[in-house]
């Protein structure tokens, strides 16, 4: 099976002007035919002008669209991925679990403790060799954001696109994103695997201690980042398009705060490491370090070596296409005016 990707996807936007230009189209048959109704009745007109066809001009202009977006998507350069390759890598397989409940939205790390723990592992993707890496989001569940993969560019993918949002349920359940990021290992897989939790460890949900001490048991080690200050710091929310702070039902602002005692606990059970982020430094590069002492385990991961342009055939469809629209009277030949090839009817 082929890998297919663009080599320029943004070239793909110009797709959207298709629809403008029909837009406008429409909008010019219409005024045309407003202008023929003035000069007199249809039936009249048709006599008048016997060689005029209605579908002919409708049709010129389907293939003159098509042959543009086939001409723009050869533009993008679509290609195909050749010579599959089985490539053996040296690694550890490592799942990152990123609290996204709306208290990592604080500001005592700043700008606040989401955004720096996004660009702390942004720094991490970057340092990977030879490793592969999962993303999971949670707050009040666990979700799957980036499946375990060797693909650093995808891993920044996916991660720009976190935010508080992308979660249906708040809440902080580490415990459910432990038990997740065990199962979305590689099955049978037998590279060292690590996980590495970023919390600012408010968990209200469930038993993360005990998730932490099953994951041990698996061969699964749990390290935890705690994002924010012991001192603690409010929540802003946008209300009616200005800045305020989350406030509990008797009006007291909410003041959320690290809860390290609780990281601690996780991260012994999972025979991990605890380490505080702070405005200077989150910790990922020491725990990276951390995860490179553990033993590397040869592992298989499959790559497309080369990627071969397929844009030429896009442009000979696009130029077949004009070529075809080009030899397309909008007038009815007088030698075949009563083939009704483009009626309507």
């Amino acid at each position: 099976m082929e890998m297919f990707r663009f080599g320029n996807i943004e070239y793909l936007w110009g797709l959207l002007i298709i629809p403008l230009l029909t837009f406008f189209y429409i909008l010019a048959r219409v005024a045309r035919k407003r202008a023929l109704r003035k000069f007199g009745h249809e039936n009249i007109l048709k006599e008048l002008m016997p060689y005029s066809s209605k579908g002919r001009p409708p049709f010129k202009f389907l293939i003159l669209m098509l042959a543009l977006a086939f001409f723009i998507t050869g533009i993008a350069r679509p290609q195909f991925g050749s010579k599959l390759k089985k490539v053996k890598r040296q690694g550890v397989e490592l799942i990152i679990a990123l609290d996204v409940s709306n208290s990592m939205m604080a500001e005592d790390i700043r700008p606040n403790r989401l955004e720096r723990s996004k660009r702390a592992i942004a720094r991490l993707v970057d340092r990977l060799k030879d490793d592969k890496i999962g993303l999971i989001v949670f707050a009040g569940d666990a979700y799957t954001q980036l499946p375990i993969t060797s693909d650093y560019n995808s891993a920044k993918l996916f991660l720009n696109s976190v935010s508080t949002q992308i979660v249906p349920k708040q809440g902080t359940a580490i415990g459910a994103a432990i038990n997740l990021a065990v199962r979305s290992f590689t099955p049978n897989g037998e590279a060292n695997k690590a996980i590495i939790v970023i919390t600012d460890g408010e968990n209200h949900e469930d038993d993360a201690i005990s998730a932490a001490e099953s994951a041990v048991e698996k061969g699964i080690i749990v390290h935890t980042i705690g994002m924010g200050l012991p001192e603690g710091s409010p929540i802003p929310v946008l209300r009616g398009g200005q800045t305020d702070y989350l406030k509990d039902r008797d009006g007291n602002v909410v003041i959320t705060k690290l809860n390290e005692q609780m990281l601690e606990q996780i991260a012994s059970a999972g025979n991990g490491i605890y380490v505080r982020a702070n405005n200077a430094q989150v910790g990922l590069n020491s725990l990276f370090d951390e995860i490179n002492k553990m033993e590397k385990q040869e592992m298989e991961s499959r790559t497309y070596s080369e990627y071969n342009d397929q844009f030429q055939y896009f442009f000979a469809i696009g130029l077949f296409l004009l070529l075809f629209e080009f030899v397309i009277l909008e007038r009815k030949n007088r030698f075949f005016k009563n083939i009704k090839l483009f009626s309507t009817k």
